[in-house]
């Protein structure tokens, strides 16, 4: 197994969608797709290192956090894609380094924003470097990233990608006028997932098939896959939340008050809930048996297992996406991507 967190484990679980995709063992999907992409990791974790560390502060600041290896899902499915095509050439492996540096940087800012004691389990570079060092480290791997997309070359990339920035900055801004705010709203929740989280495996996607030289609608096909990918992922970082064996801090996205889906559907079945959550976020410090309290409250609305069925829809529907694309090794490797994302445990 290589430092790809999809792989660290054999995994049993799969639950209907596995099985009804005829992939009942996931953990021999795994050790495949490992074998396939080793070099292809391998030399994307070469550049990504090779990134200049210099003596300044932010620069120490992002490798703080690169150096703790992040699942790196968005490049994999810049190279998994790329393989539509000539492999995970020069120009690939620029995406992927690209994709990796923006997704950092929105984490080394949100950290900041999020007042984040930890990240990867491991204390926040925020903490360790402070906030201006923190931000400027985020802004420095941003420009880092767009000079790579800018350098490959490869037709509409930039363009996309700056779409892209535009997206998530809106869906922070939604976020962010809506901490606190805990009435359940549905529409504001896929606003911000959507612009957020997915917008980046929508991009890596796009990057892939272009590197690819896919037709038009094998790129819109997996653009879709992205979307999808993107939605079921952060559904499960929202269970995620509730759970106290992770990297993360736990009930770090309820302290803060941001909208999860366990809390729009929580607050659907159980009304009583909103001055109970109002009053805890009124608090500074919430004392942990609240927090415990309100996630107890939360659980007995089912509101994980829905949480789980709408990653489960959302896998279905990148599965089914994919079958408008060519039969072969890409294709399976994205299906084993999108089966393993259910069942991460960080």
């Amino acid at each position: 197994m290589t430092q790809l967190a999809l792989s660290r484990a054999v995994l049993d679980r799969l639950a209907h969608v596995s099985t009804a995709r005829g992939a009942p063992n996931l953990g021999e999907r795994l050790a495949s797709l490992d074998r396939w992409v080793r070099a292809d990791l391998i030399a994307f974790e070469a550049e990504l290192a090779a990134l200049p560390r210099g003596a300044r502060v932010v620069h120490a600041a992002a490798h703080h956090l690169l150096d703790l290896r992040g699942k790196h899902l968005r490049p994999l499915c810049v190279a998994l894609t790329s393989r539509f095509g000539d492999g995970f050439t020069e120009q690939a492996r620029g995406l992927a380094v690209a994709v990796e540096l923006i997704h950092s940087a929105t984490l080394l800012h949100d950290d900041v924003v999020d007042v984040a004691e930890r990240r990867r389990g491991e204390p926040a570079a925020c903490v360790v470097y402070g906030n201006a060092a923190s931000i400027f480290a985020g802004d420095w791997l941003l420009v880092a990233a767009l000079r790579r997309i800018a350098a490959a070359g490869v037709e509409g990339c930039l363009d996309r990608m700056l779409g892209v920035i535009d997206e998530m900055i809106i869906a922070e801004s939604i976020q962010l006028e809506r901490r606190g705010n805990v009435t359940g709203a549905r529409a504001d929740y896929f606003a911000i997932v959507e612009g957020k989280t997915a917008a980046l495996f929508r991009w890596a996607m796009i990057a892939g098939a272009r590197v690819a030289r896919l037709p038009p609608a094998a790129e819109s096909a997996l653009e879709r896959f992205g979307l999808h990918l993107g939605v079921a992922f952060q559904a499960v970082d929202d269970e995620l939340d509730f759970a106290d064996c992770t990297g993360k801090d736990p009930l770090a996205d309820l302290r803060e008050g941001k909208i999860t889906y366990p809390l729009v559907v929580a607050l659907e079945r159980d009304p009583g809930l909103h001055p109970r959550l109002v009053g805890l976020l009124a608090e500074p410090a919430p004392r942990r048996d609240e927090l415990a309290a309100i996630a107890a409250a939360v659980r007995a609305t089912g509101a994980l297992a829905a949480t789980r069925a709408l990653a489960e829809d959302h896998v279905e529907r990148a599965l089914a996406v994919l079958d408008e694309l060519p039969a072969g090794p890409p294709r399976d490797a994205l299906v084993t991507v999108a089966l393993a994302s259910l069942e991460r445990t960080s």
